[in-house]
């Protein structure tokens, strides 16, 4: 009887022991579980945020890609335009005005010229004109100058009414091109301008 009252006792503090062992290893193993999803929870906030900027990143880039190619476009579009709407010299500037006028039956009273360099390659061109048609055809001949896509391209600085004689308008229209610097012929200066193009 004491054998077997002392082989409990020793199973029993035997039984104590492993159960303090496995008490301690299951808090362990909680602590470690808890620790590694929080470890988890922290890199996956932090991925995600990376993921985030790393898309902000790409979309803010993209616009960038094939950048030599864009280079490229820019440039031969750039090219065309020079060669396309930029007067080579005064006298396509001066075809292209009356050509205008003549299409929508305005009449170009008289037309001053002066010019000095602009960007480099360019000069600018300032037209004073007078004009003198009825209503809508001076409509049309504004429109004209300034919608044309395939011809010297003009920038309307400023219309002023300057009469009405019998149903005609006459009109003050000031607009600026470019020629090229390269240009073999030049507008005249204001004053020879305004005497051969002045109406007898």
């Amino acid at each position: 009887m004491t054998g077997a009252r002392g082989f409990f006792t020793k199973l029993n503090l035997h039984l104590l022991i492993l159960g303090l062992v496995v008490a301690a290893d299951v808090y362990l193993a909680v602590r470690y579980v808890v620790a590694w999803r929080e470890i988890r929870a922290e890199n996956s906030s932090a991925y995600v945020q990376e993921q985030i900027r790393w898309g902000e990143l790409r979309a803010q880039m993209k616009h960038l890609n094939d950048l030599p190619q864009k280079v490229d476009t820019a440039g031969d579009d750039a090219q065309k335009f020079y060669e396309a709407r930029i007067a080579p010299n005064y006298s396509t500037i001066a075809a292209q005005l009356d050509g205008t006028a003549e299409k929508t039956n305005v009449r170009l009273a008289r037309s001053a010229y002066a010019h000095e360099p602009a960007l480099p390659g360019l000069t600018e061109v300032r037209i004073d004109a007078g004009l003198s048609g009825q209503y809508t055809d001076m409509m049309h001949f504004i429109n004209d100058l300034e919608r044309d896509r395939e011809h010297v391209f003009f920038i309307i600085d400023g219309v002023t009414f300057t009469g009405e004689q019998g149903g005609v308008v006459n009109l003050r229209l000031r607009l600026r091109t470019y020629l090229r610097s390269d240009a073999n012929d030049l507008p005249p200066a204001a004053d020879e301008n305004a005497a051969s193009t002045e109406a007898p």
